[in-house]
């Protein structure tokens, strides 16, 4: 080195020749800067390069799973159709069971049960919005049928409870209710204001119907119910008299036999006595009276089959 100069001497071989450069200072410095530059600039390249290339994998990610959420939601969009389509059939049955059990159809209005109006959020309020508008605005349509198909489902809830509630009031009115001959023979007298009573040789109200039977012919129940009379009674003879609920009471006279006990429970067709002739009575037969609110009414009004079942 000499003064402000560098020399550099390169040797190839021993016999090879020395060759010789001499720099100045400002020259070396000048080098070694651009080489620092340069070398900058290459790890800043290589930086960008390998930013860019992780941001392109990231948005590759997100792309897919932005496709799959898309194809998620249409299916999901698409069971909630099919949803649906299975609520409008059980709105149709709700409808038919209502009818059965004597109740009015809901309007058809009230089970659209729409949402919306003041208060409630739009697809712009959800987090989604900012980054998938379009996404946010399906997601935002399948909550919207969710909300809808939710309300449907509870108003059908309770729908149908309101209408197995009175088909089971209906089947037990059903049950309780007077409808068959309570025993085998044809009529012999019928239910009348005024009828000439054969022992009395009078017109009397005849306030039941007669059926002419052999002695010992089975009489049964002609609705469930519980016996409330089982004994002598003036007129009657041995009598049944049975309490169905709902207003309905049943009287059957002049058996020959009691089957049935005060307090006992009895079902439509179960024997509770015998024919016969006890009372006032000319021949073995069953008088059978049916009463509501206590009123005397034509029992023939209530025989759903002339026949013993």
């Amino acid at each position: 080195m000499t003064g402000d100069r560098w020399t550099l001497l390169l040797v190839k071989g021993e016999y090879s020749p020395i060759s010789q450069f001499t720099l100045s200072r400002r020259a070396i410095q000048l080098g070694i800067g651009g080489l620092t530059a340069l070398c900058l600039t290459l790890a800043g390249v290589a930086l960008t390069a390998g930013m860019n290339g992780s941001a392109r994998l990231e948005a590759h990610r997100l792309a897919r799973e932005n496709a799959a959420l898309t194809q998620e939601l249409s299916d999901i969009h698409g069971r909630v159709d099919n949803l649906e389509g299975r609520i409008g059939e059980l709105t149709q049955m709700d409808s038919r069971l209502r009818l059965i059990a004597g109740l009015d159809s809901i309007d058809r209005e009230v089970f659209q049960v729409g949402v919306g109006g003041p208060g409630n959020p739009l697809p712009e309020t959800n987090a989604l919005w900012a980054i998938d508008p379009a996404l946010s605005e399906v997601a935002f349509a399948v909550r919207y049928d969710l909300n809808i198909l939710e309300r449907r489902a509870s108003l059908l809830k309770a729908s149908m409870g309101e209408a197995a509630d009175s088909l089971m009031a209906h089947r037990d009115l059903l049950e309780s209710t007077p409808s068959i001959l309570p025993t085998s023979g044809p009529l012999s007298s019928f239910f009348t204001q005024r009828r000439f009573h054969p022992i009395h040789h009078r017109p009397l109200p005849h306030e039941g119907v007669d059926i002419a039977a052999t002695l010992g012919t089975p009489i049964l129940a002609a609705a469930k119910g519980k016996v409330v009379y089982a004994g002598n009674m003036s007129g009657y003879g041995l009598m049944v008299e049975i309490d169905h609920g709902y207003g309905y009471t049943t009287r059957y006279g002049h058996a020959s036999r009691l089957l049935a006990r005060v307090g006992d429970i009895v079902q439509r067709g179960e024997r509770i006595a015998l024919v016969g002739r006890t009372g006032i009575a000319t021949s073995p037969h069953l008088h059978y009276e049916v009463r509501v609110n206590g009123k005397p009414q034509n029992p023939m009004n209530y025989v759903i089959s002339g026949t013993v079942p």
